[in-house]
C-alpha cells in the first residue's frame, strides 16, 4: 500500500474568503470543487490541495498544526498578507538561518512566513 499526502482542510465560517485569501497568497488556482466547499489545486497536483470546509462554529484557542510559507522578503511578505486581510500576530523569531514570523489569516487560522538566508 502506498500513502501519500493528499491535502490540508482548514474549517472556516466564510469559505470564499478565506479560500480567496490563500490562492491569492500562494497564486494556487481554485481546482475541482463540491458545494459549499473550495478546493485549491487537483488531486494529482505535485503540491498538496489546500481544502475549505464550511463550518458554523469560529475557531477557538491556538492552531496545532499550521502552514510554514516561504517567502523571499519577510518584510514584503508581511505586507502582501496584511494587503489580503490577515494580520502579523506580533511574533517574531531570529535565527542564524532565518527569520520566521507568526501570521493569521481573515479568520485567525495562524500559519508562518519564513525568509531562509
Amino acid at each position: 500500500m502506498a500513502n501519500r499526502w493528499g491535502g490540508v482542510t482548514i474549517d472556516c465560517i466564510d469559505v470564499e474568503r478565506v479560500a480567496r485569501f490563500w490562492s491569492t497568497l500562494l497564486d494556487r488556482p481554485q481546482g475541482p470543487t463540491r458545494p459549499g466547499w473550495i478546493y485549491l489545486g487537483h488531486p494529482d497536483d505535485v503540491q498538496p490541495r489546500l481544502v475549505f470546509q464550511p463550518v458554523t462554529e469560529p475557531k477557538r484557542g491556538k492552531t496545532r498544526l499550521h502552514l510554514d510559507i516561504v517567502v523571499d522578503d519577510i518584510d514584503q511578505g508581511i505586507s502582501q498578507v496584511t494587503a489580503l486581510g490577515g494580520r502579523f500576530t506580533g511574533e517574531r523569531h531570529d535565527y542564524d538561518e532565518g527569520v520566521v514570523v507568526v501570521m493569521a489569516d481573515p479568520e485567525d487560522h495562524e500559519f508562518c512566513l519564513a525568509q531562509y538566508y
